[in-house]
């Protein structure tokens, strides 16, 4: 009964030491907190997406206190978020422009030409192991869903082979662009309508050899573009959207039509 005793005592007394030994600890070694990062933490929409680069909103809320991240750092609550954070660090947040993501690629089912049938993980970046994909053009979207897979916020929708945004839902996370190994998702200002839907870096023969919708490199969208908004490097035409003003000139020239654009919306300035 007394080895009992003893041995309860001798516990605790020695919890009762290391109890001191804690309190101490965890008062010497304590890491302040600033109480605005739980503030900004609270306003945040909680998407712990990645998209602002930080590991999580917490990440982003120390961040943007210890001044490594702008108030309107969080992609997906936008201007309403940005202003709260502001607010809450005393900063009047700059109104960005919005901007989503994009799939380069027009080269669906009835467009593009496949070289073989592939039947494996439905899963791109695996696809492009297997000799750059199915499709013959090895730039092209391959179509099996892995950034649909990879948006949180179900923005992404596959459709005849070709992965398509919805720019509603988007918020330009980047987790899209992060998984595609064909990195033809792009973003652009989400008020601009015009895109070159093609990232083939190849002669104009050769891209009407695999797709029917691909850009051929002919000129015509620069030339005929008043306002010097489209750019042709590597093969390929780029807008340039600080000058673009969506005339719509360069879709009405396209001979493969394949820059996006609604002609019956061109704006003129």
């Amino acid at each position: 009964m007394n080895t009992i005793v003893i041995s309860v005592l001798v516990l605790g007394i020695m919890g009762l030491i290391f109890g001191v030994v804690l309190a101490f600890a965890s008062q010497k070694f304590a890491v302040e907190t600033d109480e605005r990062a739980d503030a900004i933490l609270e306003v945040l929409p909680g998407a712990n997406c990645g998209g602002c680069g930080f590991p999580g909103c917490g990440g982003l809320a120390a961040a943007v206190v210890e001044g490594k991240a702008p108030v309107n750092g969080c992609p997906v609550g936008g201007a309403d978020v940005a202003a709260k954070v502001g607010e809450i660090m005393g900063i009047v947040a700059e109104a960005g422009e919005r901007k989503v993501a994009k799939v380069i690629c027009k080269g669906d089912c009835a467009s593009a030409k496949n070289k073989y049938e592939y039947e494996g993980i439905t899963d791109c970046r695996t696809a492009n192991v297997l000799n750059s994909g199915a499709k013959t053009c090895k730039f092209g979207c391959l179509g099996l869903g892995t950034c649909k897979d990879a948006c949180k916020f179900d923005a992404i929708t596959v459709k005849d082979g070709i992965a398509v945004v919805d720019e509603e839902k988007c918020v330009n996370c980047g987790k899209c662009m992060e998984v595609c190994p064909k990195a033809i998702i792009k973003e652009k200002p989400a008020n601009k309508e015009v895109v070159v839907e093609c990232n083939s870096k190849e002669f104009g023969k050769n891209v009407k050899e695999k797709c029917i919708v691909g850009c051929i490199g002919c000129g015509m969208c620069v030339k005929a573009c008043k306002y010097d908004a489209i750019i042709f490097e590597d093969k390929i035409a780029r807008v340039d959207y600080d000058k673009c003003v969506e005339c719509m000139e360069c879709v009405k020239k396209c001979p493969t039509k394949v820059i996006k654009g609604d002609i019956t919306k061109q704006h003129i300035s």
